[in-house]
């Protein structure tokens, strides 16, 4: 089959299992990995194999940078100790326990090789948690820690692995070099970063066209990600920093339509990539499995043991990590303790939400050839276990995590709704109090100011007394029912100008002109 009809293939897949996902309420990347690995025993079906570079390339800087451009930073900021402990810390450790296990149990696994093992399968997957935590509601806290940890422990695992990987080729290791080179190739990145975020901000803010804004916008994490490889630094840091910085500056530096067409276009494509990404892993099987089959003197079933204790140390070391570090600093600093109590379901939501993912089987894939053209030593073990860490924890921990909440009673703090509550007050009010000004700088328009007020002074009337909390149920319908009287109206004035087209009385770049104007006002109804 060409190639080109693969990709239509799997995107045709991507869409009726996530549609199906939907359906039955199971986290989508969860069904697409299994839908994956159905796929992948289906007899005469062409055997799909991962290229690492496509992952690395292609899949991980667009995720990663549009995941930091819409992560709030003063929440990452206010979480930075946990989350610098989740990313960094707990990616150390899980590294050195799998390498101690692994090492132990396969003698014939040497060092370099068993700390490779546990670099690959150490960072959490940047998508499965939050997107499983985010559908059912979770605390704002707890997503902003499985954020920040996804948008950072990928780094530190790739640069682990990168040092296990030279080592292993080289014979060579020295631990401090090692500690000055990582902090070197995480500085590098970041400033890479930012320089290249600074450089599209200047550029974008001077564009006034909207499709070549948004192809900037997608062109953006690859000027990130390529020179910051190209120059040996941390490629993964440099998408993360190049997208909170353009995140933080988006509402200044692009006028609304290009903000909405680029939400939209982002959106669309964050869908294809993921969904590819994870029924990818599950088309690996029948690869992997041919390839474990042949060339190693253990039978396939003891491997597979192997992949199952490894699993269940990267998720013991995370759950005995996520309470050291979300209750030290609260032993060791009162203010913190003061300033943000962790409930013991919040720390047991996130220690169990260690799901990896398809940067882990793309480290394991690209395993290279040792110095003498041979392969990397059990490079066929690494690779099995390595997927059957992600199965586990993804398919395990994922299916497993929704009803951990239900039974711990975790769910959402209302502090979004909240938030929103208050910035809505505050704009009625910045409004209201620019049409007071209005009014004396264009006396002659007084007609349509007092509409103004009026409807401001209607919306002030869904908000809570403060303007600070959610709005109650008797609120909430009546906003609904006016949204559907405003929905009637507008649809009405569609369908009309459908009819004019369709009888021929205009064409088709007039039918766009009003429908657009029509868009426009059904997505202000919502505010």
């Amino acid at each position: 089959m060409p190639g080109i009809e693969l990709v239509l293939g799997l995107l045709l897949a991507v869409a009726a299992l996530a549609s199906l996902a939907r359906k039955l309420q199971v986290p989508y990347p969860i069904l697409l990995v299994l839908g994956g690995l159905v796929l992948g025993l289906v007899p005469g079906l062409p055997r799909v194999q991962l290229e690492p570079h496509l992952v690395f390339l292609v899949f991980l800087p667009p995720l990663l940078y549009v995941a930091a451009f819409f992560t709030s930073i003063r929440d990452v900021r206010a979480k930075a100790l946990p989350i610098a402990e989740l990313a960094v810390g707990l990616v150390l450790a899980t590294t050195a326990a799998v390498a101690v296990i692994a090492h132990l149990v396969v003698p014939e696994l040497d060092w370099p090789a068993a700390f490779a093992l546990g670099a690959i399968v150490s960072p959490t997957d940047s998508v499965a948690a939050t997107a499983i935590a985010q559908r059912l509601g979770a605390p704002r806290r707890i997503v902003t820690l499985l954020e920040g940890e996804s948008l950072l422990n990928d780094a530190t695992g790739l640069v682990a692995f990168r040092f296990a990987v030279a080592a292993a080729l080289t014979g060579n290791f020295s631990l401090g070099q090692a500690g000055l080179s990582f902090v070197l190739v995480a500085a590098g990145g970041l400033a890479i970063g930012l320089a290249v975020g600074w450089l599209v901000g200047e550029v974008r803010r001077r564009l006034d066209d909207p499709p070549v804004e948004i192809t900037v916008s997608l062109l953006t994490p690859f000027a990130a990600y390529l020179p910051a490889e190209h120059l040996g630094v941390s490629g993964v840091l440099a998408a993360v920093a190049a997208g909170f910085y353009l995140g933080r500056r988006a509402p200044r530096m692009s006028k609304s339509d290009a903000r909405l067409l680029g939400r939209s276009t982002w959106e669309m494509l964050v869908f294809l990539l993921n969904g590819l990404a994870f029924i990818l892993i599950g088309l690996q099987l029948p690869v992997i499995l041919a390839d474990a089959a042949s060339g190693y003197e253990h039978p396939v079933a003891a491997r597979l043991g192997l992949g199952l204790l490894i699993s269940l140390v990267v998720i013991g070391v995370r759950i005995a990590w996520s309470y050291l570090a979300l209750y030290r600093p609260r032993w060791l600093f009162p203010w913190v303790r003061r300033r943000a109590p962790y409930a013991r379901e919040h720390v047991a939501v996130v220690s169990w939400a260690g799901m990896r993912g398809v940067v882990s089987l793309a480290a394991a894939l690209s395993l290279p050839l040792t110095a003498d053209g041979s392969p990397f030593p059990e490079r066929n073990l690494l690779i099995l276990v390595t997927f059957c860490v992600i199965l586990v924890t993804l398919v395990g921990q994922g299916l497993s995590l929704p009803w951990l909440m239900r039974r711990l009673g975790v769910g959402d703090d209302g502090a979004a709704a909240r938030e929103e509550a208050q910035a809505r007050d505050a704009a009625r009010m910045a409004a209201q109090a620019r049409l007071d000004q209005l009014a004396a700088e264009w006396p002659a328009h007084l007609p349509l100011i007092d509409t103004l007020r009026a409807q401001y002074a209607h919306r002030a009337s869904h908000l809570a007394p403060n303007g600070r909390e959610p709005l109650d149920e008797a609120h909430q319908q009546e906003l609904q029912e006016h949204r559907q009287i405003r929905h009637a109206v507008i649809e009405a004035e569609r369908d009309a100008v459908i009819d004019l087209r369709d009888q021929g009385a205009i064409n088709d770049e007039v039918l766009h002109c009003i429908e657009r104007e029509l868009d426009f006002d059904e997505l202000r109804m919502e505010a």
